[in-house]
């Protein structure tokens, strides 16, 4: 396989990262600890690399309507400078890719626009299914991946940090965008003011941003935050912290919880799937008839949470047991920094599914209780 670099890899490697594999890029894992990276999010904020995430632009008269066919929600309901979380899932119903979608202005009167944003190792095979699946409309498909860096400021203090780059005139611009939203916003860096594309929202379970900017202003851009957040506590983060903040913010993960042998409804992802929309998109009938046998409530498996109670944390792939019986298998799992015990996320059988039920994993041999419990893990109070 190939390896990608993002236009921040020598800042990360300055910054003295340490790297491993992702989906083909070579990313960031921490830079100093882990546990700092996590805790700083949690408590103030954490600057993350995201480039190696796709961007495909949706443009055209029937953007809406192709969207609604292609993926399985309404993308046509979004309203402009909205974001929906979707799906877009093979004939039978599994998942190619959970991904976010956002709906923008159309500088052309009866046209529409939608930049959609898969995860970084599926970017390719989205961008294809895409292009594929946008034979009989009219629009245009545009893989600007390759261009475009993504990169995020999250935690609590996010806001007032973003607010030291953006001119005085357009704070209300950030100050009142809301979840799920997107705006062009002045940010100050390299010695001028750029719009850029800025998004409320993240994978940490914190408050935060997403910004889109050309690769070769990322470099900029990053030093840029990094010195206006020096003051409120802001590091750089790696994926090592990016994965233990999302597990406890119950946040599946493309590759673990979710994968083309999953459908929507055992995920707990069923209220994505609009099978109410007046037109067909691809896997709605096998969806439908899922949903209609049950899958995920009264049969199958379910995705759920657990609680350790021990101290030994689970891991992927860590068998679910039942009075000694498999009945399940962790697809995420390790301890919590934040909340101090062992936390998982597994697919176990829906009788076995209920909150406060006690299981057992696997731990090389060894059974280790696990309670049952709601996700999210952790839910930030504002």
């Amino acid at each position: 396989m190939t390896e990608n670099y993002t236009a921040l890899y020598d800042q990360h490697k300055k910054a003295g990262a340490s790297f491993t594999d992702f989906g083909g890029w070579q990313m960031p894992l921490k830079y100093t600890s882990e546990l700092a990276e996590h805790h700083a999010v949690r408590n103030a904020a954490g600057l993350f690399d995201l480039s190696h995430m796709g961007e495909v632009w949706v443009t055209g008269p029937d953007a809406g309507a192709f969207l609604d066919y292609a993926l399985a929600g309404k993308l046509s309901a979004i309203a402009v400078g909205k974001a929906k979380y979707s799906l877009i899932c093979d004939a039978d119903g599994g998942i190619i890719d959970d991904l976010i979608s956002y709906r923008r202005p159309s500088p052309e009167a009866g046209s529409e626009k939608y930049l959609v944003v898969p995860n970084a190792g599926n970017a390719p095979t989205v961008a294809a299914a895409l292009a594929e699946r946008a034979a009989n409309f009219d629009v245009s498909v545009e893989d600007a991946s390759a261009e475009t860096s993504l990169i995020a400021v999250q935690g609590p203090n996010a806001e007032t940090i973003l607010l030291q780059l953006v001119p005085a005139g357009q704070h209300s611009l950030v100050t009142e965008l809301k979840y799920y939203a997107a705006v062009e916003v002045g940010i100050a860096f390299n010695g001028t003011v750029q719009t850029l594309l800025l998004a409320r929202t993240g994978y940490t379970g914190e408050d935060g941003f997403e910004i889109y900017v050309p690769n070769e202003d990322a470099a900029g851009l990053w030093e840029a935050l990094l010195d206006a957040g020096a003051a409120h506590g802001l590091i750089p983060a790696g994926l090592a912290c990016r994965d233990s903040l999302r597990l406890e913010a119950g946040m599946p993960l493309y590759g673990n919880e979710l994968s083309r042998r999953v459908n929507a409804y055992a995920a707990g992802l069923g209220p994505v799937v609009s099978l109410a929309k007046e037109s067909d998109f691809v896997g709605k009938e096998a969806l439908a008839a899922l949903k209609a046998a049950g899958v995920g409530s009264t049969m199958g498996q379910k995705l759920v949470g657990l609680k350790g109670l021990g101290r030994r944390a689970a891991r992927g792939h860590y068998p679910v047991l039942k009075d000694g019986t498999l009945v399940g298998e962790v697809t995420s799992g390790q301890p919590s920094p934040t909340l101090g015990y062992p936390v998982a996320m597994a697919y176990v059988d829906v009788e076995h599914s209920e909150i406060g039920t006690v299981l057992d994993v696997d731990l090389r041999g060894k059974a280790e209780p696990f309670e049952v419990v709601a996700l999210p893990f952790y839910k930030r109070t504002k």
